[in-house]
């Protein structure tokens, strides 16, 4: 393969940190700016702190709306904010989009903003050529207290890293979700699979209740959600 054709997952971080040093910044109220490992990024806003993530959701799920309203809400809290705002850009195939699939997708993301106490404030839906399954963009919104707010570039040599969740619980979700079959053939039971299944609402994707309580018990030097590259990355990342 051309060491120019870019494999399916994260641009390589060499060349992203490039085009980051390149194409971004130029704002004094940014006080969080792009990087690796930066999970959102903040603005100062008088004695507020608005933080700002978007996120996409590009692998198959049934549950796509719920999960793009808790990645972007995790990032956010993860930062010390309090998730308010949330949009989203639905991007639907010409094949199988049906109205009940578009409200489906609606009523996901209303169900996971109403159990965070978000609200859905906008966005765009459409019906795009060119694509296999829906894709969701989603962009949460968040405030914080200037002197509260968490940076994730702060951390030190020989801080302690606290994992406050299991693991791996979204991947094992998703494949009980999306790869019954093939774990049924494997011989897994069908009792295991739903609980694996189930585990996207208990224990659950979202981290925003363990971000607020770790940020009351100590003072943190920062706070990352491992998603795409699991554990291993998100220690990369910190460090």
């Amino acid at each position: 393969m051309s060491s120019n054709i870019l494999a399916p997952g994260k641009v390589p971080p060499e060349f992203l940190i490039n085009l980051l040093a390149r194409y971004t910044g130029g704002d004094s109220s940014v006080i969080v700016r792009p990087g690796i490992g930066v999970d959102a990024a903040a603005i100062e806003m008088g004695e507020q702190v608005l933080v700002a993530k978007t996120d996409p959701i590009t692998f198959a799920t049934d549950q796509i709306g719920w999960y793009a309203v808790h990645v972007n809400a995790n990032d956010v809290a993860c930062l010390g904010a309090r998730p308010r705002w949330f949009l989203a850009t639905i991007l639907l195939p010409e094949r199988g989009t049906t109205r009940a699939l578009v409200e489906q997708i609606f009523a996901q993301l209303e169900a996971a903003c109403t159990s965070l106490g978000v609200a859905l404030i906008g966005g765009h839906t459409e019906v795009t050529i060119g694509l296999e399954r829906p894709i969701v963009v989603g962009q949460m919104l968040g405030t914080v207290a200037r002197e509260a707010l968490i940076s994730p570039q702060a951390g030190r040599p020989r801080d302690r890293v606290i994992m406050v969740k299991g693991f791996p619980i979204e991947g094992t979700a998703l494949i009980a979700r999306e790869k019954a079959a093939n774990l049924l053939a494997r011989g897994y039971s069908p009792a295991l699979i739903e609980r694996a299944r189930q585990m996207l609402f208990d224990p659950g994707l979202s981290v925003v209740r363990a971000a607020e309580i770790a940020a009351r018990a100590a003072r943190l030097h920062g706070l990352h959600d491992p998603t795409e590259g699991g554990v291993a990355t998100g220690l990369w990342e910190l460090a």
